[in-house]
């Protein structure tokens, strides 16, 4: 891995612990939960790095069960068979939905990743949504081209909707923490980013718009690893075998057609045109992904705030002004005095900096990944790049030929 940011400290010691009440307000979004539990396993997520190998963690967990709460899980137990077909045998992960298992699917003798979504109605709909996108997706891509998660069957127990998933490693959120948040080098973050480019692109072709890419939401296909010894910062890492990524969650995707919700996106990674609520369409992806890149180079969040005003004062220190033509559009008023963002922040101006002060170093190939990243943290949505153009960036030039 790379450098080591400075401020990692300020992504571990943050405002992390404190919830984004501002959640999509997309009918029961999957995101309404506290952003980045640290306690809990990302949806789909198979740990196959630790010490413990399965059958350990799996006779470690046999007999328990989960008893039925006001939030409406599923009371299930390992062994519990469903759809006489997909027989539990561990925990992986759980959220506001509902929960993530661990199941043997018994026709195929392979382990498969079980999303069991509460028995509400909200989330049952955000869930039937997510199929017809996924169903979708699986339609346009059936030879498996692009880096979308692959559903591989639904239905329904006890009133619970079920999606089958392949199943994959752990998030690049959860293997950063793990990793002490030791940043990825720029040849990492440029083979992860072209796969993550392509799948969004695609979802973008087939007019759709993921609304919620962050890290927690792109899993590794494997992410065993072995551990070695970073000279430059003097410590242990973490070095996966594989790169390889797929974009999960679709839960929040939204058709071009289909009617926009006025918010949508994780706090960390929402681009300017929805916090000034002035629509948005596929771009607000590419600003997400900006971000996402970012959090890569750096370790940590490039954007860390809970508060819209404060994070526009953010944008404004590491990208420049907002432009006026954005600011007179907006109904949000209180952001804005003379045409100018209203903000006097000296934390902000203490803890933000241009976005090419935070290079390591000035060679071509680092040169290169802020320049696109200055193309994808584009205020004006008319000029922001397009992933179909940013996959014909120089960055990308080593993985084209």
């Amino acid at each position: 891995m790379g450098r080591k940011d400075d401020n990692s400290k300020y992504w571990r010691d943050g405002d992390d612990s404190k919830p984004d009440l501002q959640t999509d307000t997309k009918t029961g979004s999957f995101n309404q939960c506290i952003h980045r539990t640290t306690s809990e396993t990302h949806n789909l997520a198979d740990d196959n790095a630790g010490s413990a190998n399965d059958d350990e963690v799996e006779e470690g967990q046999r007999g328990k069960s989960c008893e039925d709460d006001e939030e409406g899980h599923l009371a299930y137990h390992i062994g519990l068979v469903m759809k006489e077909r997909y027989e539990v045998v561990s925990a992986l992960g759980e959220g506001a939905f509902g929960k993530v298992v661990k199941c043997i699917d018994r026709e195929k003798d392979e382990h498969v990743a079980v999303k069991i979504v509460k028995n509400i109605e909200c989330f049952c709909e955000v869930a039937r949504s997510e199929i017809a996108v996924l169903e979708e997706i699986n339609r346009l891509d059936d030879d498996n081209r692009f880096a979308c998660v692959r559903m591989l069957d639904w239905f329904e127990h006890e009133g619970h909707v079920c999606i089958v998933f392949e199943l994959l490693g752990l998030s690049i959120f959860e293997f950063l923490r793990q990793n002490e948040f030791l940043p990825f080098s720029v040849e990492q973050i440029r083979h992860m980013a072209f796969q993550i480019f392509k799948a969004v692109c695609f979802v973008h072709r087939n007019k759709l718009t993921h609304t919620d890419l962050k890290p927690e939401n792109i899993l590794f296909v494997r992410s065993d690893y072995h551990l070695g010894y970073n000279e430059d910062l003097e410590c242990k890492e973490k070095r996966l075998r594989s790169l390889d990524v797929k974009v999960v969650d679709f839960g929040n995707a939204t058709f071009d057609h289909e009617p926009h919700e006025s918010l949508v996106s994780t706090r960390y990674y929402r681009a300017p045109e929805v916090i000034l609520g002035l629509g948005w369409n596929q771009s607000c992806d590419v600003w997400s992904l900006g971000c996402v890149m970012m959090e890569f180079y750096l370790g940590r969040a490039l954007f860390l705030t809970h508060d819209s005003k404060e994070h526009l004062a953010m944008m404004e220190k590491v990208l420049g002004p907002v432009p006026p033509h954005l600011l007179k559009q907006t109904r949000k008023k209180h952001y804005v005095h003379s045409d100018c963002l209203n903000w006097d922040d000296e934390y902000i101006r203490k803890h933000c900096r241009p976005l090419k002060v935070y290079m390591q170093t000035q060679n071509e190939e680092e040169r290169q990944l802020f320049d696109l990243l200055s193309c994808m943290l584009e205020y004006d949505v008319s000029r922001r790049i397009t992933l179909e153009e940013a996959l014909w960036h120089p960055f990308f030039s080593p993985l084209r030929t």
